[in-house]
């Protein structure tokens, strides 16, 4: 069985909200990312997940308090990490082995770059 690799699709924020509800503009404004999915599966790799994620105003991140009082004293911010203009805005999880990951991490469309992971396996494997 090959690995998982998680990609992280990482640029500028996007207008999210321009698009709910108008699949036909997507799949219009943003063909690459099907291009890549057929590439993808040409190098034999399987696309296990992935999708867009809506821009950082819809979540936020959160700084656990100490041991005990987690909640309590949890420091909230909302949007992502203010530390940057870039944020993670897409991500693909998929089984390949690591230089078909390599390869489909230079495929993949970005206006920003691609961080990519192999999955730990819990489960020993």
């Amino acid at each position: 069985m090959a690995d998982q690799y998680l990609f992280m699709i990482v640029e500028p924020d996007w207008d999210s909200d321009a698009y709910v509800g108008n699949p036909e503009r997507i799949e219009a404004e943003f063909p690459e990312f099907a291009s890549f999915e057929r590439r993808a599966e040409e190098l034999g790799a399987r696309i296990v997940g992935g999708n867009a994620l809506h821009h950082r105003r819809h979540g936020g991140t959160v700084k656990p308090g100490p041991e005990g009082r987690e909640l309590a004293e949890a420091v909230w911010t909302d949007g992502a990490s203010i530390e940057s203009d870039e944020v993670i805005t897409g991500y693909y999880l998929v089984e390949a082995d690591e230089e078909v990951a390599r390869q489909l991490a230079v495929l993949i469309p970005t206006g920003g770059h691609i961080e990519w992971r192999k999955i730990f396996p819990f489960d020993g494997g």
